[in-house]
């Protein structure tokens, strides 16, 4: 049954106790020893395959066969996981292009295009309300800002300017002045004129507009709080049709999570458009790290959920990176998740043609220091009358960046000890230049520019790769995925995960044979590790800590809970130091005990 926010905090480390010290899901019964034996091995392939046992799990398992379910998780298509996608079925930006995102969840920079008018405001009204909303905000920001540096001068009024008041200047309708001018007629007459105390205080032009503005906010927060009553099917509609400053309002009570009840019964698109009132940047992270809990806790793809979450930790991108924001949802969705149990030089060109990998890492503003762009050679073959054209003279820039050519060679496949040196990461660095982005703040795609690329042969690893544009790149990704160094690395990072920290050298070298001899086949080299004596040993049983991801999506799971809010789990996760897509490092979160 649903559990509230309060209460699932208590039920939540309360199981996780019990999660630490009970070895079985199941009821208490004297049971044969190898009964007893299968239990514990169904147990331990459930926390290893998967992000832990439900309640009846274990004895599903069983029934199934361990070995039969282990196959059938390493085959994720032959499972149905309906369910789980009717859950994701809110979290629509999730599903969403990087243009698309682009469009519909504007940063500050985008909105400043279309404030300055670079950029035309959409015609679509709901994305026309989250810019402009955007734009009053920023333009209210500024006045403060500025009024803040200078502030009105304040006045004082004698007894005779009191006398000489223009009243019909006063006369502009709002309730102030109608109170004043009722307080003037039900004054006591002195002869032929009323006091000067009786007259009202003449208002500067600043103070009009500040009594406007209080009025105004009034008649909004009103407005904004009749919301809630309307019907779903009417409330979005009515806050089309509001004024800009109670949108504007209406953005100000979303924020932090609140005003929930403003959200209730609106389809997810609806949903979307009003949080991208208060925070539109923020909508797809967020959303995304509430589908990734999600997925943890409820997919029957338990497996590939887990090896989606090693890999975008091996190949890790940092979700608050400028545009990557944009790019991290396809990155994950489009190139991680359909490759986790595949080929890996299918994973590492997918990674490295990235547009989030390619913008993380920097690679796509990295030139070939002889490149056409770094010499400044027009894009046209000739220069006027036919002639070649002459390079501009003065300091050459290189524009050469190494941050892709580092991390591709020591965390994505040769690992920090693959006896490469500090010229091999130049040169890699060389052979990627041109590997850009398509206009990467809109969401664009990935793209060769030749251009940028570094002109003649490259020399890594004591070996030479001919001049091919693009192709010195595939030629590059073909040698580092089939090299036994890579196969070792990997081979070794999967045994961390799976095994223990330290896992046994042999096992390693064995899953390692196989990555060599099934050409990177990630299925094949796991169906090694888990037929192996070493990942059954009673030494493996119980042998890795859990990060925080682990350890709170299984504690959900043991519970069976129904989660209908995620956000408090994922503000938990943050608490305890493993934000969601919130890496900085090109590390990624670590696996070891000894870091949680």
């Amino acid at each position: 049954m649903p559990l509230g926010r309060a209460k699932f905090v208590v039920v939540f480390f309360a199981v996780s106790l019990v999660c630490a010290v009970s070895p079985l899901l199941a009821k208490k019964k004297e049971k044969p020893a190898s009964s007893a034996s299968d239990q514990r091995r169904a147990l331990h392939a459930l926390n290893r395959l998967s992000f832990g046992p439900r309640p009846g799990d274990v004895q599903r398992v069983m029934a199934i066969g361990v070995d039969k379910w282990i196959d059938l998780q390493l085959r994720p298509e032959k499972i149905d996981d309906s369910a789980l996608e009717a859950r994701l079925e809110p979290f629509r930006a999730t599903r969403l292009g990087s243009r698309e995102i682009a469009l519909e969840f504007p940063d500050g920079a985008e909105i400043n295009q279309v404030m300055n008018g670079k950029r035309p405001m959409p015609s679509d009204a709901a994305l026309r309300m989250v810019y402009q909303v955007q734009i009053d905000r920023q333009q209210e920001k500024k006045e403060r800002s500025e009024a803040a540096k200078n502030p009105p001068a304040s006045s004082t009024m004698s007894s005779d300017t009191n006398a000489s008041l223009d009243h019909s200047a006063m006369n502009t309708g709002s309730p102030t002045n109608e109170i004043a001018d009722a307080n003037a007629k039900t004054c006591p007459e002195n002869g032929d004129s009323a006091s000067p105390e009786a007259l009202p205080v003449k208002m500067t032009a600043e103070e009009k507009e500040e009594a406007r503005r209080r009025e105004e906010q009034l008649y909004t927060d009103l407005e904004v709080q009749k919301l809630p009553g309307i019907p779903p099917d009417q409330r979005f509609n009515k806050i089309l049709g509001m004024s800009p400053t109670a949108q504007l309002a209406l953005a100000d009570t979303l924020r932090g999570g609140k005003g929930q009840d403003f959200l209730e019964g609106l389809p997810p698109k609806q949903r979307e458009t009003l949080l991208a009132l208060n925070n539109p940047a923020g909508v797809v992270p967020s959303e995304l790290a509430q589908a990734k809990l999600l997925r943890a806790i409820y997919s029957e793809r338990q497996l590939q959920e887990v090896m989606t979450d090693f890999w975008f930790n091996h190949f890790n991108v940092f979700a608050d990176k400028g545009p990557d924001r944009l790019l991290i949802a396809s990155y994950e969705r489009d190139v991680i998740r359909p490759r986790a149990l595949g080929k890996f030089e299918d994973l590492l060109v997918a990674t490295a043609k990235s547009p989030a990998m390619l913008f993380y890492l920097d690679n796509w503003m990295s030139v070939g220091p002889n490149s056409p762009q770094a010499l400044s050679i027009p894009a046209h073959p000739s220069g006027p009358y036919g002639r070649p054209p002459r390079p501009n003279k003065g300091k050459r820039p290189s524009g050469l960046n190494e941050n892709y050519g580092r991390e591709l060679l020591e965390l994505h496949t040769l690992s920090v000890n693959g006896g490469y040196s500090q010229n091999d990461v130049t040169e890699v660095a060389k052979v990627f230049t041109g590997w850009t982005i398509d206009k990467p703040n809109e969401g664009g795609g990935f793209k060769f520019e030749p251009r940028m690329h570094e002109p003649g042969p490259k020399f890594v690893l004591g070996r030479r790769i001919k001049p091919k544009g693009e192709g010195e790149g595939l030629e590059l990704l073909h040698r580092l995925a089939t090299s036994p160094q890579t196969a070792h690395f990997i081979s070794l990072k999967l045994a961390q995960r799976f095994v223990s920290d330290d896992p046994p050298p042999a096992l390693v070298e064995h899953m390692a044979k196989t990555f060599l001899k099934k050409k990177g086949d990630i299925r094949e080299v796991l169906i090694v590790l888990f037929q192996s004596p070493e990942f059954w040993d009673d030494g493996t049983y119980r042998a890795k800590v859990k990060t925080p991801l682990e350890f709170v999506a299984s504690a959900v799971r043991a519970t069976g809970a129904e989660v209908d809010d995620a956000l408090p789990l994922t503000r938990q996760l943050n608490n305890m130091g493993m934000p969601l897509y919130g890496a900085q490092p090109p590390t990624g979160y670590s696996m070891k005990a000894e870091t949680w």
